[in-house]
């Protein structure tokens, strides 16, 4: 995956500057939207000098990647973590309970997590629910667009967690539950910008019947 800082931080102070940043471009990002946001805006909210930003992020457009990048690094650890507890508790009884817990977790980011209806894997939208920005389906890898990193970081987990059948055709009904589930969820969050609860219903329902021919 392509490297999203221009180098690391390796001090507590500099991790916590870089942070500072990432959370001001998502509070932006909310205000104002991708397109008003500036570098300089941002290190000025972040109590940080503009070199400083510049010594991490190349431009507006890789501080928006970062964003991207933790955005799906902290879906997927709370998606983790709540198949282990509900695997422990011996409440995980088929595997829909995973694409519903999934997608409730995706849908409660998108209420809550700041920035993230404008920016939440990577593409940038020009509204909640779209339309998105040209050019920016590839913004978290240049040779992958977002929805297929999404998809193979969910792939592994099902079949790391819940024992699913690895290979190409489980791989490639993962990227196109993923596909129809983000078009759907787009339109849920048009119409209601709380997410349409018939809409997000309709998409767990899709994504059942289209994976049912793939998994026991």
């Amino acid at each position: 995956m392509t490297s999203t800082l221009r180098r690391r931080p390796a001090q507590r102070r500099s991790l916590e500057r870089v942070e500072r940043m990432l959370d001001e471009c998502a509070f932006l990002l909310d205000e104002i939207g991708y397109e008003s946001l500036t570098t300089k805006e941002v290190a000025r909210r972040a109590e940080v000098p503009i070199g400083t930003f510049y010594q991490f992020f190349p431009d507006k457009q890789g501080l928006v990647r970062a964003l991207a990048l933790r955005n799906l690094e902290a879906f997927l650890g709370r998606v983790t973590e709540r198949i282990k507890e509900r695997i422990t508790a011996a409440d995980l009884g088929h595997w829909t309970d995973l694409v519903d817990l999934a997608i409730d977790e995706f849908v409660a980011m998108k209420r809550t997590t700041p920035g993230f209806a404008v920016v939440d894997f990577g593409e940038i939208l020009r509204a909640p629910g779209g339309p998105a920005i040209e050019g920016t389906n590839r913004m978290l890898d240049t040779a992958l667009e977002n929805n297929a990193i999404v998809a193979d970081r969910l792939r592994a987990i099902t079949v790391d967690l819940l024992d699913a059948p690895a290979g190409p055709a489980f791989d490639r009904a993962v990227l196109v539950t993923v596909e129809a589930a983000d078009a759907v969820l787009k339109l849920a969050f048009r119409v209601d910008p709380d997410g349409d609860p018939d809409l997000i219903a309709e998409c767990k329902r899709l994504a059942h019947g289209y994976l049912a021919a793939h998994l026991p």
